[in-house]
């Protein structure tokens, strides 16, 4: 086994992330403040993974101060968290804050500054409020992006003269994927005119929330910058054939310009209002609305990697009874010998890494981004302790070494990419799995207490940040 050493640039980030939604619990929520999640926690605890969710999480809420002397322990350079919207408003319509929680996130942003912890704030990480859903449709709504716009500026009321990054959205084609496209999350129903008016309504409440960030002049007072954060999928064809490669066309087409173009160029693909009107799912989108898209791109984006996807041409007729989905132009395409993750059924092939980074040089002008969650999900961690009781994740080592290697590679090559946020700082509860897939370099004991204890691979990223080197090892020719 050969070694060499990667040197990773002085001011590259390396933190991590969570979400206010799967991190803080619901200690001092009022009633009135349930979020999507909440809601559909609420309704369907059954199918949440041994009854987990974000009730309790990880107690963030009550045990940031904890959590963050873990962070500056570690090292960590930035951690990224949401703003929870429903939480944060007692009254959505004319934003009236709680001050209760705003004080909260005020005193929780001050100590990771005074730890030495850059704060990064994402306004929206699937934290909708179920009011606004249940009256509204949520983001099928142009009125809730208006509202979303005031609950912007009193956060950055709030935290203008501390926060220098921000960013609108987490994965912002997510929840409405797994709710009208695959119809597996609350409220189960098949819609995919909605699931493109939600896409569209996002990506307008971007453009709008930048607007508002360049009006405030946060930019100029501050040196911050406004992005979104993605998750593009990127894309492989199952061969070099036209069919197939026209299948990868057509699902990076839906799946990851759907919000890159937009977000970034400011326009929407041609191809994908032909596509709309071909299948009578076109979004509803004013002039006025295409011309603030097309006026306010972001700063800078956040990108979520995990896996690949690998399509090839369809190998059936498509059943017409079922209303358009994007699969019409592609099957799953199932790669023979891939290495996995068999807890979470994911793929792992880190040259995602490279290959997307790539792309973002030579298709979107080489535009500022960095990786705001990449990591590594396994089950009943518990079995790899130690005597000493620290789990020895050394396939999370491992998993984060591959991954940022060939990131670093991408840069070393003139990639704007300027940083490595892994998910998770901690566990934390995800939609659906709950604790089942740990991420986190912290452990969470739910038997005791929710106790903190640092893993292996927290230790190593300790050394890394510190040293600022990667030792990358490299397999022999067998």
């Amino acid at each position: 086994m050969s070694t060499h050493t990667v040197t990773i640039p002085k001011n590259f980030m390396l933190g991590a992330a969570l979400s206010a939604w799967q991190s803080e619990g619901w200690s001092g929520k009022k009633e009135s403040q349930d979020s999507y999640m909440d809601l559909w926690y609420k309704n369907h605890r059954h199918v949440w993974h041994d009854g987990y969710g974000p009730a309790i999480a990880t107690d963030f809420r009550n045990r940031y101060k904890e959590d963050i002397s873990y962070m500056k322990t570690i090292g960590l350079t930035h951690f990224r968290t949401s703003v929870n919207w429903s939480r944060f408003l007692t009254d959505y319509e004319n934003a009236i804050v709680d001050e209760e929680y705003a004080s909260y996130v005020e005193d929780m942003v001050d100590e990771l500054i005074a730890q030495g912890v850059e704060p990064m704030i994402c306004l929206e990480h699937y934290e909708i409020p179920a009011e606004l859903f249940e009256r509204y449709g949520g983001w099928e709504s142009k009125h809730v992006v208006r509202l979303f716009e005031k609950y912007a500026e009193k956060v950055m009321n709030r935290l203008g003269d501390r926060v220098k990054h921000w960013l609108t959205f987490n994965e912002p084609i997510v929840p409405q994927t797994r709710m009208y496209l695959d119809a597996i999350r609350y409220p189960f129903e098949q819609n995919t005119q909605k699931w493109m008016q939600w896409n569209f309504h996002k990506t307008l409440a971007t453009a709008r929330v930048v607007k508002l960030f360049r009006e405030k002049q946060l930019a100029e007072r501050t040196g911050a910058k406004i992005g979104v954060i993605l998750n593009p999928e990127v894309t492989y064809a199952r061969s070099t054939a036209p069919h197939d490669q026209e299948a990868a066309h057509k699902h990076d087409l839906f799946f990851n310009r759907m919000f890159l173009d937009p977000t970034i160029k400011g326009e929407y693909p041609e191809e994908l209002y032909e596509m709309m009107h071909k299948h009578d799912i076109a979004f509803t989108a004013a002039e006025e609305d295409l011309d603030t898209i097309r006026s306010y791109t972001v700063d800078y984006v956040g990108l979520n990697l995990y896996f690949p996807h690998r399509v090839q041409a369809r190998t059936s007729g498509w059943n017409e009874q079922v209303p358009f989905h994007p699969r019409y132009y592609y099957d799953p395409f199932d790669l023979p010998g891939k290495k996995m993750n068999p807890y979470r059924g994911w793929e792992i092939f880190p040259r995602i890494m490279y290959d997307m980074a790539i792309r973002m040089k030579e298709e979107y002008g080489n535009i500022e981004w960095f990786i705001a969650e990449n990591g590594m999900g396994v089950e009943n961690e518990q079995r790899f302790k130690n005597e000493e009781g620290i789990i020895q994740d050394d396939y999370r080592i491992a998993f984060i070494t591959e991954h940022l290697s060939w990131l670093l590679a991408a840069v070393n090559e003139g990639v704007n990419c300027r940083g490595y946020m892994l998910w998770a700082f901690s566990d934390n509860v995800s939609p659906m799995n709950a604790f089942k897939n740990r991420y986190g370099l912290v452990s969470i004991d739910l038997d005791n207490n929710r106790d903190r204890t640092m893993k292996k691979s927290a230790y190593w990223f300790q050394d890394v940040i510190k040293t600022r080197k990667l030792k990358v090892e490299e397999e022999p020719y067998k």
